[in-house]
């Protein structure tokens, strides 16, 4: 069985480790690999390695930290078919998704890729007799990236290509679920040319990310994750001193207004509901439907879901099984609470029939959910939708503006008016216009409100630029050597 280690200063970490996990594909449900778990001394041996290699990087011109990208830009270009193959392996999600996963890390790579206009400073000439004021933007130095087990390769890629760029060292901690596509990027990265201890990668559970928020070399933490371990991350993090960014949790709504078109409406909750097994964090999970278009919404995603095809996600299919079998459970858990509480049943993905041991189940649909049931409170983070009935705009408005969670939120209407209202008027960090995932390009930033974001920079974008960087103001005042300064052959006064 292949044993998966740490990547350190350029190689494979050959030191053993007494503890580790079992990786597993989730659509057999069978161990695949193992994956060997660091503590606070593999930590140390990182951010040592990290500190070093820093000292030579920071000071890499533009143009060499420009070429590396590229070069990794075009190594991650040519092997995304073999990334999504091991995004899809340990994940469980579709080739598809899986591939357009690596898509969307691609174009923070090549936002990074303009990282000398990115880091262009002011300049005021003689602000006083003699004397200019400039402003830089410097790296911070090692920092920590902990990214979750949905989105393998894309999360880490919203975070390190920003950092490297702008002249800092990297450690990822992948989720040990599915550490292997990070792995693979870690020697894409040395092909393309990055110096040894610029990019680390250490496994393991709480023990090394407890090491990591706390360690005083680690200058900085981006963290994407539950909103409870945000939050912990967030107060452990800062209290040690550090720079945090830290992406929680999130309940995304989709208000379609009685003008909406249907048909669209319909087509995006299937998408933005069901795709990557709803496992993402701006899936779409409640659609809050103004009546009196409510049944015949849920009439239309009903009879698109029986015609999702649910299995192996290398084959042919729209949606894969969960991550593993626990978390399985626990989504399953959800649909049977929904039914306790009084919700209406709709689709019940436990009945999905599928042969074998792997972590399946099946899309769900709720509807006349109300907000006291915690299939709406809660963040569910499976392929369950819920449908949420109101009579106004205002009461649709005031349904997400006071949920906890302010990640991604949508309206579908062919109004207008009401789509600018909305914008202006709902408390969440991305806003989509007949857009169910609006996941916004790379030049602009990502990131929530609320409980949905704990730190102020969002990932990526110019804030990503920010957060990795720290400002500097220089104030130089030069004599004039016509004016008693040393004789350079100039000509002198009397």
């Amino acid at each position: 069985m292949e044993q998966i280690t740490h990547w350190i200063n350029g190689t494979l970490d050959s030191t053993q480790s007494a503890r580790g996990g079992d990786i597993y594909n989730p659509a057999t449900g069978k161990i695949s690999k193992r994956v060997a778990f660091g503590d606070a001394v593999t930590v140390d041996r990182a951010v040592d390695v990290a500190t070093a290699a820093f000292s030579t990087w920071r000071h890499s011109s533009l143009t060499k930290r420009t070429q590396v990208l590229f070069a990794f830009r075009e190594l991650v270009q040519a092997n995304k078919e073999k990334i999504a193959a091991l995004i899809t392996a340990e994940h469980g999600k579709v080739l598809s998704d899986a591939a357009g996963e690596v898509t969307r890390g691609l174009e923070v790579v090549e936002f990074a890729c303009g990282i000398p206009h990115l880091l262009k400073g002011g300049f005021s000439e003689e602000v006083s007799t003699g004397v200019d004021v400039y402003s830089i933007r410097q790296a911070l130095g090692p920092v920590a990236i902990i990214s979750p087990f949905n989105f393998p390769a894309m999360v880490p890629m919203w975070f390190f290509p920003v950092a490297i760029a702008c002249g800092n060292t990297v450690i990822v901690k992948p989720s040990e679920k599915d550490p292997s596509a990070a792995m693979f990027m870690a020697e894409l990265w040395k092909e393309a040319g990055l110096p040894d201890g610029v990019f680390n990668i250490v496994h393991g559970d709480k023990e090394v990310v407890d090491a990591l928020l706390t360690h005083p070399g680690i200058k900085s933490i981006s963290f994407v994750g539950s909103t409870p371990i945000a939050r912990y991350v967030y107060e452990t993090g800062t209290k040690a001193g550090k720079r945090v960014q830290a992406l929680g949790g999130a309940k995304n709504h989709m208000v379609v207004l009685p003008d909406a078109d249907l048909e669209l409406a319909a087509d995006a909750a299937i998408n933005a509901g069901f795709g990557s097994a709803g496992e993402r964090c701006m899936a779409i999970s409640a659609i809050v439907a103004v009546e009196p278009i409510a049944s015949a919404l849920v009439a239309r995603i009903k009879s698109r879901m029986a015609r999702i095809s649910v299995g192996d996600g290398t084959q042919n299919v729209d949606m894969g099984p969960l991550v593993s079998a626990v978390h399985r459970d626990k989504v399953a858990s959800y649909i049977g609470a929904g039914v306790d509480s009084g919700a209406t049943l709709v689709v019940d993905g436990r009945a999905l029939d599928i042969a074998g041991d792997g972590f399946w189940l099946g899309p769900t649909l709720f509807d006349n959910v109300t907000p006291e049931m915690s299939i709406y409170k809660e963040e569910i983070f499976g392929p369950v939708l819920s449908v949420i009935r109101v009579d106004t705009y205002d009461e649709a408005l005031s349904l997400v503006n006071s949920h906890q969670y302010g990640n991604g939120t949508a309206i579908f209407t062919n109004d207008g008016g009401a789509a600018r209202r909305f914008q202006n008027e709902v408390e969440v960090g991305m806003v989509g216009i007949n857009v169910p995932i609006p996941v916004p390009m790379a030049y602009y930033s990502f990131g929530g409100w609320k409980n949905s974001l704990f730190g102020d920079s969002h990932a990526h974008g110019t804030e990503g630029v920010q957060f990795f960087t720290r400002g500097k103001v220089v104030t130089s005042r030069w004599l004039d050597p016509s004016h008693g300064g040393i004789n350079l052959g100039f000509p002198q006064n009397d």
